[in-house]
């Protein structure tokens, strides 16, 4: 008897393991993070100008025309894991980086003038004259353009519950005078029914410049303070302040840079919350460092304390800093300089609220601070408007402040005792408006195709932008997005 009750325990127990392992076992359906391969396409088109050009030293043209496009590819490896890839291709062309050098064969270095075919600037007799170098026009100098090729790959991985997101990237950019090479990673974790979320997030950017120097430095650096009798300035004319011929400009300070390296680390906290079913707030703080080559070697200096140096028509000096100026180019007495060390915090929140099912408000605010003195404040308001099911409509808003950076000073006010000076006015005092709509379209069932890809969305967006130190500027953006079907 006692046989016949171990064994029937043994069966019970037996079948309640293999019940459990059955249940345990069975498939759960899941929905995958990602249904299919999604493409989104993007172009835009950024236009600006201004009278602070830093290569010239804190004035003279900022004008600059830039198109650039975006392909991102995400597709889903799994129902858990999805790799998106990001490529990028920007081109631009600037009257101020073209400045670079500026005394181009076409404006007579040697204040002769000279003919300039190429120059299809219609700025009444003055291009047609070829009065000579100017801050106020772009040079035909091959610095005067550039492209950037950018790619970011990431991958992230979603636990089965969806509660515990982390991912990892990699990215690379490159232009004609910079190298960059990045790579990251974050977690993000969901509770209380996916209402709460908290993210962290580091990453790190090894850069290396290749520096270009402003054609005067560049040549005093190659044959020192005889440099007026050979290379590039060999017979050139060099004027003083009153117009006169010269021989003794030497800009005794200008020294290469020894370092070309620059390395960005950034950590970033994020706390997200659903109050209400009409309410949503989040918070953030980074933390960042930058160290190394943090100036940009084309930016010239001007100093107070030291005699000026023309390069042109004298008729033009004095009148310098007019964009009557149509004639002549000063010459720097160094690049800018700066701290190889820059700590950055910024702190902000987001506020969304939803009035109902046509209207809702999305406000912005950060305040940034970092070891150079400079603060900032942003602020930014958007306002969806849902005029059908497909179509929304969505006025923007933009304010932004800032105080200047403790190296900061406006042309010819540096002296040369400085260890540390710029006059790039974007580490000045300002504040800047930006005023902005977007107009966007979403098909769900993707009715739309080109070829295997349904097209989902259409967003088109356009801003102006006007800063209080008279730079303007105005950004065109439209974006396609396409599922695989």
């Amino acid at each position: 008897m006692k046989i016949i009750k171990t064994l029937f325990l043994f069966f019970f127990l037996l079948s309640m393991i293999s019940y459990g392992q059955e249940k345990d076992t069975t498939v759960v359906f899941k929905k995958r993070v990602l249904e299919s391969t999604e493409v989104d396409f993007m172009a835009s088109y950024y236009d600006q100008d201004g009278t602070h050009s830093a290569v010239s030293g804190g004035i003279g043209s900022e004008k600059l025309n830039d198109f650039a496009t975006n392909i991102i590819v995400a597709m889903p490896l799994n129902d858990d894991d999805v790799l998106t890839v990001d490529l990028g291709l920007s081109a631009y062309s600037s009257a101020s980086s073209s400045n670079i050098n500026p005394f181009n064969s076409a404006s007579g270095a040697s204040g002769g003038g000279g003919g300039d075919d190429d120059d299809d600037d219609d700025d009444g007799n003055a291009a047609a004259n070829n009065a000579g170098p100017t801050p106020w026009q772009a040079s035909s100098g091959a610095s005067g353009n550039d492209e950037l090729l950018s790619a970011v790959a990431t991958y992230a991985h979603s636990s089965d519950d969806r509660n515990f997101i982390w991912n990892a990237d990699v990215s690379f950019s490159n232009e004609y005078d910079y190298t960059s090479v990045g790579f990251g990673g974050g977690v993000a974790k969901l509770f209380n029914e996916k209402n709460t979320e908290v993210s962290i997030k580091a990453n790190a950017y090894i850069d290396q410049w290749r520096p270009i120097y402003p054609t005067e430095l560049h040549e005093y650096s190659i044959y020192g303070s005889n440099f007026q009798n050979q290379g590039y300035f060999s017979g050139i004319t060099i004027l003083d302040q009153n117009g006169v011929a010269s021989t003794d400009y030497l800009p005794s300070k200008f020294a290469p840079v020894t370092s070309v390296n620059r390395n960005s680390y950034s950590a970033s906290f994020a706390f997200s919350q659903v109050l209400t079913k009409n309410f949503q707030f989040s918070v953030f703080f980074d933390v960042l460092q930058q160290q190394g080559l943090l100036s940009s070697p084309y930016h010239r200096t001007y100093f107070a304390d030291k005699p000026h140096y023309y390069i042109g028509q004298p008729q033009y000096i004095d009148n310098y800093t007019s964009s009557s100026n149509i004639g002549v180019y000063e010459l720097a007495d160094d690049i800018e300089r700066l701290p190889d060390n820059r700590f950055k915090l910024p702190i902000g929140a987001r506020f969304n609220y939803y009035i109902n099912e046509h209207f809702i408000v999305r406000t912005y605010y950060r305040y940034y601070t970092d070891d150079w003195d400079l603060k900032a404040h942003t602020f930014n308001i958007e306002v969806p408007v849902k005029l059908s099911d497909k179509l929304t409509a969505y006025p923007m808003y933009r304010y932004y402040s800032q105080t200047q950076a403790k190296y900061f000073a406006p042309y010819q006010t540096h002296l040369s005792t400085e260890q540390f000076y710029t006059s790039d006015f974007d580490l000045s005092t300002f504040s800047a408006n930006q005023y902005g709509f977007g107009v966007s379209y979403t098909d769900l069932f993707t009715k739309a195709q080109i070829f295997s890809f349904g097209m989902k969305n259409i967003d088109f967006r356009y801003n102006h932008y006007v800063r209080s130190d008279g730079l303007t500027a105005n950004i065109g953006t439209i974006g396609f997005k396409f599922v695989f079907q």
